[in-house]
């Protein structure tokens, strides 16, 4: 028993610390400390924040960043809101907070953006990624797929293929 233990512990562990990376990332493309008044370390960390609702100015900061989230219906495919109800909640951004389902599919984006960035090299490439349709998603575009979590986890799946050179 324990050699199985001493040789499964190094991939635990980096399965760990990759999910930790993953979070950290996600957490400055939201804004970070400065927008979210709270410290993320990991993904229970992220969990909490999901959970209490990130605060939609955070979502701004996001949109700010990323810019193919302010063309056509990409926002709407990625978290769920329009830019027009976007735009609406600006005034009173400060206060909102976004609801669970709209954190949680605010926090994957990020999540996969920022894959999508290491990957690809450059922001602009993943964001330019995003919207092609690729082989290993049949054909269907990353952005198209993110409306629920089975198709975020597609996307995912196939970041990962394509970082250790699997195209299919």
């Amino acid at each position: 028993m324990t050699v199985i233990t001493e040789t499964l512990e190094p991939f635990v562990l980096a399965g760990t610390a990759a999910q930790e990376n993953e979070a950290i990332r996600a957490y400055r493309l939201l804004g970070g400390r400065k927008i979210m008044k709270r410290t993320v370390r990991d993904s229970l960390d992220a969990h909490d924040v999901i959970v209490k609702g990130i605060p939609a100015k955070s979502l701004l900061y996001l949109v700010e960043g990323v810019r193919v989230l302010s063309t056509g219906d990409v926002l709407n495919k990625a978290i769920g809101i329009s830019i027009r109800t976007l735009q609406r909640r600006k005034t009173d951004a400060r206060q909102k907070v976004l609801s669970t389902e709209q954190s949680s599919r605010a926090w994957r984006f990020a999540e996969i953006i920022g894959q999508a960035t290491d990957i690809m090299g450059s922001q602009e490439a993943a964001e330019a990624w995003i919207l092609e349709p690729a082989i290993g998603l049949n054909n269907r575009k990353p952005i198209d797929l993110l409306a629920s979590a089975a198709g975020a986890e597609a996307v995912e799946n196939y970041l990962t293929r394509l970082e250790f050179g699997v195209y299919t």
